[in-house]
């Protein structure tokens, strides 16, 4: 299968949610949360001080914010951004992707280190912030926890692990701690999984970093491949009856570079499977 181009001219688009008839994502170094319909019209839903991540909604609808450089969960309401949960003090890294559970629990992860230092890749840890804005560790030693999913009906939080190659898997429990750690796909030929998005069939999509998405199943069997034109960041399954697949796709990684050349595009493939 094949993508096609949806939305033009991002710099570093990430972290794709499917709400309300739109895309949602950060588009990084522009500091916005955008959106985007299906017929091609986008537009600036919030702009930060710094770059956004991870997006996810609370109960009553309230939009959730990774601050990465702040290293915090903000939440935007009727008064403005406000923080919703300080992880700075834990957090070996910038703030990366999060998951919102249905009660609100959000989990969200960290690089670990600082690789615009020149630091090497250190073990990072994912953090549950509760509906009330508290924060702990739920889970520790990840390599680069990045995108996630919440599946088999709110029972098994699945996470990427950039730097291990793999899709780790952990049981929710009733208060939202995550136990029964296990690996749930490895990925193959050395890729490196990024954002992840699972479909109604039990199979994620993986965003490997090159222009190509996989999806897979527990086990780690590759079903399906969707060829992009830029490198795949980020996806995220929606449109109707969960049939699309968007892509947040770039052909720079470098800072400077994407703001100049503004390669960042959304694009978009039929996933019938």
């Amino acid at each position: 299968m094949h993508a096609g181009e949806l939305l033009a001219g991002l710099t570093f688009p990430e972290a794709p949610r499917w709400w309300d008839d739109r895309l949602w994502f950060s588009d990084f170094h522009t500091h916005t949360v955008r959106s985007v319909g299906e017929d091609g019209v986008g537009r600036v839903e919030l702009t930060l001080a710094g770059p956004p991540s991870g997006l996810g909604r609370l109960p009553d609808g309230g939009l959730l914010v990774v601050d990465m450089h702040g290293r915090r969960v903000l939440r935007h309401g009727p008064g403005g951004l406000v923080t919703h949960g300080d992880f700075s003090a834990h957090a070996g890294g910038d703030g990366n992707d999060m998951v919102v559970a249905a009660d609100g629990t959000a989990y969200v992860g960290n690089f670990g280190f600082d690789p615009y230092a020149g630091e090497p890749p250190a073990p990072a840890a994912l953090f549950r912030i509760s509906p009330a804005g508290n924060v702990s560790t739920a889970a520790d030693g990840l390599m680069f926890p990045n995108g996630a999913v919440i599946v088999d009906a709110g029972r098994t939080l699945v996470v990427a692990e950039t730097y291990a190659g793999r899709l780790t898997a952990f049981t929710i429990g009733p208060d939202g701690e995550l136990t029964e750690r296990r690996i749930w796909a490895e990925l193959p030929d050395g890729l490196r999984p990024d954002g992840i998005a699972a479909d109604p069939g039990g199979g994620i999509w993986v965003a490997c970093l090159t222009p190509e998405v996989l999806r897979l199943t527990d086990g780690g069997a590759v079903t399906h491949r969707v060829v992009c034109a830029g490198r795949a960041l980020a996806c995220a399954v929606g449109g109707p009856d969960d049939v699309r697949l968007f892509v947040c796709t770039t052909e720079h990684m470098n800072t400077a570079e994407t703001l100049r050349a503004r390669s960042g595009r959304i694009e978009v493939a039929d996933i019938r499977v």
